[in-house]
């Protein structure tokens, strides 16, 4: 085991900060949040441009290193090499916790590899904001971040998280959410949903509802600014549920096939369902 002893490190070394920013009120960022990043030597910023917005509110003048997705392995071996001369880096994302959903987490990696303390500083998340007014159960919960793009690989990742009986948790961006929607209700069936859209900000909202609801509310509602989906886990009812009621066995495949599944693995999937031997569902179809 590695010990990190936050506060009681080599002098020699500096460590990296992950400072958690405001997702929408700047009102909600902490005395230390600004402590921190007004002593840190850098602040390593995913968008130098958001980030200098930020600063200047808070009259931050710590310089901004820019620190992304694209140029993560050569700023980031800059940076660990600062920290070993002895600065100290804040982490910070465009807003949020730092290292969700974005190549921070990367860095964290790169750091605790070389040895080098990391300190997370609690504050502001979309993700936790959203699931404790959803009104879904709050007693565990999976953070699934954004589902993948194309749909046969959205699809194979719902059927991933078909089985588990945690809250899950979603982001999403507005021109992705209603073809997200209509996935999540094709593949987990009708359950519960909190959509989160403009968190702690003029134009907030909650919709709460079924995913069937959700997928005509957002023919409808405002589908603008930054989302959290916050959708019900397995339950004995959502089990019971058997929408495939209806369809033959063929119109069972085709529908799994029509979310972007090959043949093989929506056979697979039908005869799970349905409880059935796979070659019983595969005879079906082929005949």
């Amino acid at each position: 085991m590695k010990e990190q002893a936050s506060f009681r490190g080599d002098t020699q070394v500096g460590v990296i900060y992950l400072v958690p920013t405001p997702i929408g009120n700047l009102e909600d960022m902490t005395y230390r949040a600004i402590r921190t990043l007004k002593e840190a030597d850098y602040i390593a910023a995913e968008d130098t441009r958001q980030s200098k917005k930020l600063c200047n509110h808070f009259e931050i003048t710590t310089p901004l290193v820019r620190y992304d997705e694209h140029n993560k392995d050569k700023a980031g071996n800059m940076l660990i090499e600062k920290v070993k001369e002895g600065k100290t880096i804040a982490l910070v994302s465009d807003a949020g916790m730092p290292a969700i959903s974005d190549p921070g987490h990367d860095l964290v990696k790169l750091a605790i590899g070389e040895d080098i303390s990391v300190i997370s500083l609690p504050g502001p998340n979309a993700a936790l904001t959203s699931l404790i007014a959803s009104g879904l159960n709050t007693e565990s919960f999976f953070f699934a971040g954004f589902l993948p793009r194309q749909k046969k690989n959205r699809t194979e990742t719902l059927e991933e998280l078909k089985p588990i009986k945690a809250t899950l948790m979603f982001y999403e961006a507005p021109h992705r959410l209603k073809e997200t929607l209509e996935a999540m209700h094709q593949t987990l069936g009708n359950r519960k949903i909190t959509i989160c859209r403009e968190l702690t900000k003029k134009f907030e909202e909650y919709q709460r509802g079924t995913l069937e609801e959700a997928v005509e509310w957002c023919k409808t509602g405002t589908v603008k600014g930054e989302f959290c989906l916050i959708v019900e886990g397995l339950t004995e009812e959502i089990k019971e549920d058997k929408w495939w009621d209806k369809l033959d066995l063929n119109q069972h495949v085709e529908h799994y096939i029509a979310l972007g599944m090959p043949s093989k693995i929506a056979i697979k999937q039908v005869a799970a369902d349905r409880n059935l031997p796979k070659r019983e569902v595969y005879q079906a179809y082929h005949t």
